[in-house]
Formats: C-alpha cells, sequence, structure tokens
C-alpha cells in the first residue's frame, strides 16, 4: 500500500501539489494552521493515491514524501 505523507510544518499551502494530483488525494486544510501560519496540504483520500509522485514532484517546499 502506498502511503502520502505531507510534513505540515514545511509547508507553505500554495496548492501546486493538489492541482498536481490526477486522483485528488491531496487539498489545502480549511481548519489546520501550521507552524509558519500557513494552512497546508493534507490527505483526504489515501485509498485513492496510485504512487504517481506528482505532488511530491511538484512541491517547491520538499513537503511530500511518497512510501511504497
Amino acid at each position: 500500500m502506498v502511503k502520502v505523507i505531507v510534513l505540515a510544518d514545511q509547508c507553505k499551502g500554495c496548492g501546486l501539489c493538489v492541482r498536481a494530483c490526477p486522483k485528488s488525494v491531496l487539498a489545502i486544510s480549511k481548519s489546520h494552521l501550521n507552524v509558519k501560519g500557513y494552512y497546508p496540504a493534507e490527505v483526504v483520500d489515501q485509498e485513492a493515491c496510485v504512487a504517481c509522485t506528482a505532488c511530491a514532484r511538484t512541491c517547491p517546499d520538499v513537503a511530500i514524501e511518497i512510501e511504497k
């Protein structure tokens, strides 16, 4: 099983990963602020992930890890 891990405290909530994901696995949080004061990306549908790594490759902050 594939696991998407968002390093919330590194994320600035730019949304590039959300747009890059073909399966809508990620979304920008509407309730959780990180230590920098941003609403980070969060995993909303782990089961839908196909491990394409588009989100991790797109993230400018290297805040996403994919475990296979």
